[in-house]
């Protein structure tokens, strides 16, 4: 059985040999470090499974230590040691999740209590995260009603994902559903901001996001080198990516923790194809026509993404040899694990994992995963058991032994769709719950955005007098006919294509090998 590791940081280190020792013949493993710095240091390069924790250390104390630790790993206990008893100290460290609190001078058995204990801080943890919380609930409203750039929507979607994520670990469900209607607030202005601006942004405005069809021009291309792997994960929101990060992180470090915007429509045929072809929808049909397929197309959408990739990396004149690999099965993934060594043959292998959009879909269609991933709490959980044991995971285990370059993003997200909305349309329009294109649609303009000519946004006709309508916050496209049957089947399931926070703000992640 592998020991527990401990971090034991004190400016005075050399007087705590005797109880380093005596944690040593309890079968404990000490790492030492003499002050904030070094511990920060240390903590970067090694895994640690508690830390104790000097309150008073000249330079870098004990609070700000604690803090950065929490930056570079929240999920490490830490238990404080100091020779103060004032309660406000008490408090603060307490407030930042320590597991607990030892005054000095220290005993043995206080130490090994301590780490026997460890769990049984959580209902302070639980106090001061609400109180926190509520603190800031005033503040996160304000940001909502002010923030008008997508910069400060991106910062303003990683909070609300980090509350939710904080609200995860301690099942409060009350605080959890003002959360969530913070967050529905939050999604009716982002509608409103998107509607307003994305036209100028697909049209070349300087104060746009980073777009899908921008991704390999500014994150891939420039720092190309021999072995990178780019991994598009088909559907991860990004919840569900710092879900799975801690496991990665393990092997690699997080260089580059971006998001970026995710094109209209956030479907899979639209968003993942300009990602490869580095154009928007319009100008692949225009410069490619034999490999772009509308959505009343019959034929698979996505089949010519190494093409388009191909196609881009030329117009760019890279002399690079890149590869190209979809894996939709778990067969399949096994495969590829067992050739890993044929991808040193190439600068850049992308590798597009279809797994996340699968479930997605399947609790549409199997009961099993309905009750399995019933709100997004379980969905994330139900990720990361995924996550865990896939083929996906040891490809990342290898490229991370191998020393490559890991780029990690994804063409769009989903969210939980809970309110219908109608819409008439003739039966050449397209599918999708989160949007429609074609001819004569007729729908609740409050509920949808609507582009009556898609060449203002980039985006093909499917025919004559075609336009587009997009989904708004948690809303889904429901034809009358069968309408309560349809509103059953889909409601409460995910789905992609329209404009939310969660559909369309997504993570791009590059890291480096440990």
């Amino acid at each position: 059985m592998t020991k527990t590791q401990i971090l034991w940081v004190d400016d005075e280190i050399e007087l705590l040999k005797p109880h380093i020792l005596f944690l040593n013949q309890k079968g404990y493993g000490v790492e030492t470090a003499q002050s904030g710095i070094e511990a920060l240091d240390i903590i970067k390069k090694q895994n640690f499974d508690i830390i104790f924790l000097d309150e008073q250390m000249p330079g870098l104390d004990g609070l700000d230590t604690l803090e950065r630790i929490n930056e570079i790993n929240p999920n490490i206990p830490v238990v404080m040691i100091t020779k103060s008893e004032e309660e406000n100290i008490m408090e603060e460290a307490i407030g930042q999740q320590i597991s607990d609190y030892i005054i000095k001078p220290v005993n043995p058995n206080q130490i090994l209590l301590s780490l026997k204990k460890i769990l049984q801080q959580k209902t302070l943890v639980s106090e001061k995260t609400n109180l926190n919380y509520q603190q800031e609930f005033q503040k996160i409203s304000m940001d909502i009603g002010m923030t008008n750039d997508a910069t400060s929507w991106s910062q303003l979607f990683k909070k609300l994902i980090q509350w939710e994520l904080r609200m995860d670990a301690i099942q409060d469900q009350q605080m959890n559903d003002i959360l969530q209607s913070q967050f529905q607030e939050a999604n009716r202005a982002f509608f409103r901001f998107v509607k307003s601006n994305y036209e100028d942004w697909v049209n070349g405005d300087k104060n746009a996001p980073i777009l899908s069809h921008q991704i390999f021009k500014k994150y891939v291309f420039p720092d190309i080198k021999d072995n990178t792997l780019l991994l598009v994960i088909d559907n991860l929101r990004y919840d569900q990516w710092l879900t799975i990060a801690p496991m990665i992180e393990d092997f690699y470090r997080i260089k580059k923790d971006d998001l970026y915007y995710a094109i209209l429509p956030t479907a899979t045929q639209y968003a993942r194809n300009s990602i490869f072809g580095g154009m928007m929808p319009l100008e692949l049909k225009k410069h490619y026509p034999k490999w772009w397929k509308d959505d009343t197309d019959e034929g698979g959408k996505n089949l010519h993404e190494a093409d388009f990739m191909n196609a881009q990396i030329k117009r760019n004149n890279l002399p690079i040899k890149a590869n190209y690999i979809k894996i939709l099965n778990q067969q399949f993934g096994q495969k590829i694990i067992q050739q890993f060594n044929r991808l040193k043959n190439y600068d850049l292998n992308v590798i597009v994992y279809n797994f996340v959009d699968m479930l997605s879909h399947a609790k549409t269609e199997m009961d099993l995963i309905k009750e399995l991933a019933s709100n997004d709490k379980a969905y994330r959980s139900l990720t990361k058991s995924w996550f865990m044991n896939s083929p996906l995971f040891e490809i990342i285990k290898l490229a991370a032994t191998n020393k490559m370059r890991l780029l990690i993003t994804t063409d769009h997200g989903t969210i939980s769709v809970k309110r219908p909305t109608k819409v008439i349309s003739t039966k050449e329009s397209s599918l999708n719950l989160r949007y429609k294109t074609g001819k004569s649609l007729t729908y609740n303009d409050k509920d949808v955005y609507a582009v009556e000519n898609p060449e203002k946004i980039k985006l093909p006709s499917t025919g004559i007098n075609s336009s587009y309508i997009f989904a708004k916050e948690d809303y889904f496209l429901v034809y009358p006919m069968n309408y309560n049957y349809y509103v059953d089947y889909f409601a409460d399931t995910y789905q992609h294509g329209g404009i939310s926070m969660q559909e369309m703000i997504i993570p791009f992640i590059e890291l480096e090998p440990k």
